[in-house]
């Protein structure tokens, strides 16, 4: 995501005047669902009315960098496949598939290995009907079944493997923030002029508290985020891999280990925005605390690899050898993209350290590739 500054705030959106009117009469809301409101409210949420991903869009996603990305995940697909005994019939799922790139550009690797290609049907879970036809688009002429779901429940039965790429960073976020000794539910409100500003709701405490909040001393003022639907996701998965053998891939960017600090951020036309500002039309994420999500999937019985940073895991893939080869095949006008997106994946000042992967897997199935995560 580009970083060229904070824009200011602009008029009042529909969606902000219903949020208005609901604090009005229910008071404060927990920042948790104020971020839910901003991305999926079923009139005026982010990702229902709007098609976010591209240069036209509010942010640029790892697919769209390279296609060496969606490439080397689909390998990686295959390879997991490989481990669970080459089923004959496997679901390839992806959650928030944005506008088809990453599947788009598996689906032309898995050319290469027509057996797997002949076993595959693939689930896209999309809410957004923008991007639901953005993806049918893309994948108009995929050699393999596609069909979309609303919700991950709703994927087929059957061997899984889950790929979930800038996924979890939009779940909605729980902010949690020290005041007089206690942790205190982070809420948004209306302020004396009319903005929407954060308050300190309730004090949460005893069994209420998440685990991060027991584990930490923190001063006055400090915040925890913590991301309540991470835990229903990971049920969903545990319970499929009781009956059949499941492996998911979670690339997304944040930090390896849960500490104090807020990260809520908007994004609205490749900038940063204030994220209590432009209802509706801006995108909301936080990063991802990739130690919450282990400790979720040991307690369910999955068992997690890493996480790893982002440029290590693809060059481990693959990628400098497939950089090479389609700089090989390339036209000299074409041959500095390639570069420079392979370059944006891997290198650790840009996208290669704070995106990271992690991998889940089922009991008893063989570590996924490059388990060593």
């Amino acid at each position: 995501m580009a970083t060229q500054g904070k824009l200011a705030r602009t008029e009042e959106t529909p969606l902000a005047a219903r949020l208005k009117e609901e604090i009005a009469r229910d008071g404060a809301l927990s920042v948790a669902a104020y971020m839910h409101a901003c991305l999926a409210d079923p009139h005026s949420g982010y990702y229902i009315s709007h098609q976010p991903i591209g240069s036209a869009g509010d942010f640029i996603t790892a697919p769209e960098v390279s296609q060496i990305f969606g490439e080397l995940l689909g390998l990686w697909a295959v390879a997991v496949w490989q481990s669970m005994g080459e089923p004959g019939a496997v679901i390839l799922a992806e959650l928030g598939p944005g506008r088809g790139t990453l599947m788009a550009d598996a689906l032309r690797a898995f050319r290469s290995v027509p057996k797997f290609l002949a076993s595959v049907t693939v689930a896209l879970v999309e809410t957004s009907p923008a991007l639901r036809a953005e993806q049918q688009t893309t994948l108009k002429a995929s050699p393999a079944p596609v069909q979309w779901c609303k919700r991950i429940e709703d994927v087929p039965a059957g061997p899984l493997i889950l790929l979930a790429n800038e996924f979890i960073d939009a779940l909605p976020v729980r902010h949690l923030v020290r005041q007089d000794g206690v942790w205190c539910e982070r809420c948004v409100t209306i302020g004396l002029g009319g903005a929407f500003v954060f308050t300190a709701g309730e004090a949460v405490q005893g069994d209420s508290l998440p685990p991060a909040a027991l584990d930490i001393d923190a001063t006055d003022g400090a915040i925890i985020e913590t991301r309540p639907a991470v835990a229903p996701l990971l049920s969903t998965l545990a319970a499929r891999a009781r009956h059949a053998p499941l492996a998911a891939l979670i690339v997304d960017y944040g930090h390896e280990e849960t500490g104090v600090g807020d990260t809520l951020q908007a994004v609205h036309r490749h900038r940063f925005a204030d994220p209590l500002a432009m209802q509706g039309e801006t995108d909301l994420t936080a990063h991802v605390d990739f130690a919450e999500i282990k400790r979720e999937a040991h307690a369910l019985g999955l068992t997690a690899y890493g996480p790893m940073p982002q440029g290590e895991f693809l060059l481990k893939l693959g990628l400098g050898a497939r950089r090479d080869r389609l700089l090989r095949q390339a036209r000299p006008d074409q041959q500095a993209a390639i570069l420079s997106g392979a370059t944006r994946l891997a290198d650790p000042r840009e996208m290669g350290l704070l995106f990271k992967a992690l991998a889940l897997a089922s009991s008893g199935l063989a570590p996924p590739p490059f388990g060593d995560i």
